[in-house]
């Protein structure tokens, strides 16, 4: 049994706006005997675990992906008997191998350690619940088809963060195995730069704000994230800072700036202070929340809908530093059309409610 390709710094931070597929994945669990003598967590799993070094072991313990009944450790942690200890990887396990499709890929920025993505709203990330084939992981391995040193079934390297299959915008890819460890690094330790663009039901109230609110799943729907008390014990840390770009009438196009992230985090941060994104089937933002719902208005937020037919959210800047020349790095991706296109509309019905 091997640390499936010794991967240990992948981190819960997809995305950010978080992932549809969830947050971490468990990828392998040891119950110790009851005859346990203490022994630190990674020699533990050295011991277990074929083609996995002790130093890898121990770069997954300080990023969170080692928990022992459940919460994460440190590699000193000394092992009890009767102890779970646990492997969590931010994806479900390939059940198949991952096949290259030639599907296009806007690539912001290559060189040999790293490629920036910018991702269309539809395309799903990684393969997994049902989407084996058409993910952003497929077309990745069409993309390095004939780089013999990247391994798209190795997750050493790849993507180092997530956004939903429905929301656009940046994504960083690791082409090696340190590019994914020193990339990984700054997303657990919250250094990267991320900024969303988002377009939510009415306008919030004060206009910049500061929501914190442990997230964690609905206890009524098991698809639904939920906002829980930041000292209830449940769900994971999380804060969300907004501020109002452009008041639209009974909309507002909002900037997010993640200070962690976790599943779903924009879009149940927006909701639970009562501004769900624009159609966003799963929070309710596919509903008239804002406005008088006459006939002419009904078929004006159906238009809107068509001409964006998913949560309106993109991911619009990702700042690094570089793996290996240690420099800065700053990207930033325009709005895209469908977002652009139904601003326009809430824009121009403004102007038709001011003439009024």
């Amino acid at each position: 049994m091997s640390l499936e390709d010794d991967d240990a710094l992948i981190y819960d931070v997809n995305e950010a706006d978080g992932a549809d597929d969830g947050g971490m994945y468990e990828h392998f669990r040891f119950v110790a005997d009851k005859g346990q003598q203490l022994l630190r967590v990674d020699k533990f799993l050295v011991s277990r675990l074929e083609h996995s070094s002790r130093n890898r072991v121990q770069q997954a313990a300080d990023a969170g992906c080692i928990l022992v009944n459940g919460k994460p450790v440190k590699s000193n942690y000394r092992v009890k008997p009767l102890d779970v200890v646990s492997v969590v990887m931010d994806r479900p396990r390939y059940e198949l191998e991952i096949i290259p499709e030639d599907i296009p890929l806007d690539i912001v920025y290559e060189d040999e350690s790293l490629l920036v993505v910018n991702k269309a709203p539809g395309l799903v990330v990684h393969p997994g619940h049902g989407n084996y084939s058409g993910t952003l992981v497929n077309a990745l391995a069409w993309h390095f088809k004939d780089n013999p040193d990247y391994d798209v079934n190795d997750p050493r390297m790849g993507l180092v963060h997530r956004i939903d299959k429905d929301t656009s915008g940046l994504l960083v890819v690791a082409k090696t195995p340190d590019a994914k460890t020193f990339l990984g690094k700054q997303f657990f330790d919250k250094t990267t730069k991320r900024e969303y663009v988002a377009v939510v039901w009415g306008i919030p109230n004060p206009e910049k704000g500061r929501i914190e609110g442990n997230i964690g799943r609905s206890v009524n729907d098991r698809l639904q994230m939920a906002v829980f008390p930041p000292d209830s014990g449940v769900g994971k840390h999380a804060v969300t800072h907004y501020e109002v770009i452009e008041p639209l009438g009974y909309a507002s196009v909002v900037k997010c700036v993640l200070e962690t992230g976790r599943t779903h985090q924009i879009r149940v941060h927006m909701k639970h202070i009562g501004h769900p994104l624009l159609n966003d089937v799963r929070y309710g933002g596919d509903e008239i929340l804002r406005g008088n719902r006459t006939g002419s208005y009904r078929q004006f937020v159906e238009n809107c809908f068509k001409v964006c037919p998913r949560q309106a959210l993109h991911a619009r800047t990702l700042g690094f530093v570089h793996p290996v020349t240690r420099q800065e790095m700053f990207f930033e991706s325009p709005v895209p059309a469908d977002m652009t296109a139904m601003i326009d509309k809430w824009r121009n019905l403004g102007k038709v409610i001011g003439k009024g």
